[in-house]
């Protein structure tokens, strides 16, 4: 060989060296743009769930129910079946017993006779007169609001002899809730229901005030409102004993502004949590949404590890890290929420279109489980208890065997998967309704005890201090406990207020506070109590 042919061979050799270089560099760049371009990918589709997710609570429908099948989609109907089929109607189904006509003798009732003139009552032809033979009647309802200034006289008398006695005699001065205030309780208990239970802002209170001839401050109403608010401490107090000591809690919690600038605190983000015992609720709006808010309620501690002895607590809420937390404690059980859990499972599906099939599957297992539970509850006692029985521990059995089936699936869509690991993570606390199957498998009851609060958040935003929010968790806890035991919150606020003036402008104590308990009110005191206040007290 040459040496030009042997230069010709070293410069190949490096050529090529170079290129396997060149080779080498860009296959890295390759395998690095390729886990760039998954993460990306891993990335876009995170992020899609998360708008499909906040389009569907932004823009969806405001109930999770099922919608009615149409007959050509209906998965139980076939192609033959579908003719004849229709979409259910709204309001009252045809052949289905009606309420019947509602009775209003208990209002106030007002006649007005309306007569035929009697220069008309007679015969255009002959002059003779009509005789009446009954009447015909009809009824309208009229919605009156009535202010009224009451004014109290107290004639004074004088002595006329030299007896050592007093020298002037006047009645005491009538009892207010407030002492030296300007509104009787029967105001009082308005101003509070239109507030805390229906929702209505203070300046719109302020308004319709006005509307009716009364020019109020809205400073007057919030120091009133104040002023009630220490009036319903103790109230308010027992309430949350109570609710503390119960072997059962519905638990949620929701964001709450709360416009105080306070130095410890670096925004105005507050939450409103609510405890739904057995037969009270309550409400509490706190600074965080930490496990202190728990433990500070139940009066417990984690570092303790357990509940006092002899006490077992079950817990109705969504897996949040602080009801995670609190279940670590010896004596806890939670009872995890089915709605929840399902809800992932339409997140999934809302985001993947190519997931449509599978959750349509899981809705209709979990929709079996709440069919099962339904009919459970309702056959309580009766001969067909046991074979319903059976049936929920089926519905629970089909979830359980589908869920590990496809757990072991390798071809299984990433979303499917993430939802599935949640279901795993959680399945004995969701799985722990089969033995207490008499309690709701979700936390729906805590959700609706929230929508009045939620009402007043849209009107009026938040609270504009620290006593304003501990008075709206205060108000709320009394008024929902009171009508979950039968009573008109008016009428029972009412009450209480006059209760208060006796007492001299101070909450009642001891039995005369016991009284207005309403887990253990008497049947006279509930009935007098539901009916809405007559007229204003005095």
């Amino acid at each position: 060989m040459t040496t030009r042919h042997a230069d010709e061979v070293d410069n190949g050799w490096a050529e090529a060296e170079r290129w396997r270089g060149e080779a080498e560099s860009l296959r890295g760049e390759v395998e690095l743009l390729a886990a760039e371009n998954a993460a990306l990918r891993a990335q876009v589709a995170a992020l899609s769930e998360k708008v499909a997710t906040l389009a569907k609570l932004v823009f969806g429908a405001s109930s999770e129910k099922k919608k009615p099948a149409t007959p050509a989609t209906s998965p139980a109907n076939g192609a033959d079946d579908a003719e004849g089929c229709e979409r259910r109607r709204r309001g009252q189904q045809p052949g289905s017993a009606g309420h019947g006509r509602r009775d209003y003798s208990h209002l106030e009732t007002v006649e007005e006779v309306h007569d035929v003139p009697a220069d008309e009552r007679v015969c255009p032809n002959c002059g003779a007169d009509y005789a009446p033979f009954g009447e015909e009647r009809a009824e309208q309802i009229d919605w009156q609001v009535r202010l009224v200034r009451v004014i109290h006289r107290r004639p004074t008398y004088r002595r006329t002899c030299r007896c050592r006695v007093h020298g002037v005699l006047v009645a005491p001065v009538p009892a207010k809730p407030i002492p030296k205030g300007l509104f009787t309780a029967g105001f009082l208990a308005r101003l509070l229901t239109e507030k805390y239970v229906l929702g209505r802002p203070l300046e719109r209170v302020v308004a319709a005030l006005a509307h009716e001839g009364l020019d109020v401050a809205p400073g007057t109403l919030v120091g009133t409102l104040q002023a009630l608010s220490a009036l319903l401490a103790p109230l308010d107090a027992a309430i949350r004993a109570r609710n503390a000591a119960a072997g059962h809690l519905h638990v949620d919690e929701t964001s709450w502004s709360v416009f105080q600038t306070l130095a410890d605190k670096a925004n105005h983000r507050w939450w409103l949590w609510v405890f739904v015992g057995p037969d009270t609720t309550v409400f509490s709006i706190e600074r965080s949404r930490s496990t202190k808010v728990l433990t500070g309620h139940l009066g417990v501690e984690l570092e303790a590890g357990s509940l006092e002895a002899g006490r077992r607590l079950l817990v109705s809420s969504d897996f949040f890290t602080v009801y995670q937390a609190l279940a670590t404690l010896e004596g806890v059980d939670p009872l995890w929420c089915w709605a929840h859990i399902r809800r992932y499972f339409i997140r999934a599906g809302d985001a993947h279109a190519e997931l449509a099939g599978w959750t349509a599957a899981w809705l209709q297992r979990i929709g079996a489980l709440y069919v099962a539970h339904r009919a459970l509850t309702a056959c309580e006692g009766s001969a067909e208890h046991e074979r319903v029985e059976e049936g929920f521990a089926a519905a629970f059995g089909a979830i359980d065997a589908a869920r590990h089936l496809q757990a072991a699936d390798e071809a299984l869509h990433p979303a499917a998967r993430k939802v599935l690991a949640t279901l795993d993570h959680e399945w004995e606390g969701l799985a722990r309704h089969q033995q207490f199957p008499a309690l709701p498998l979700d936390n729906n009851t805590a959700e609706r005890a929230l929508r009045a609060a939620v009402v007043g958040r849209k009107n009026y935003y938040g609270s504009g201090s620290v006593w304003a929010a501990e008075a709206a968790g205060r108000i709320w806890t009394v008024t929902a406990t009171a009508t979950r035991a039968g009573c008109n919150p008016l009428s029972y606020l009412c009450a209480y207020l006059d209760a208060c003036a006796r007492a001299g402008g101070r909450p009642p104590a001891g039995e005369a506070l016991a009284r207005f308990f309403p887990w253990a009110m008497d049947r006279a005191d509930r009935a007098a109590w539901w009916g809405a206040p007559s007229g204003p007290a005095p």
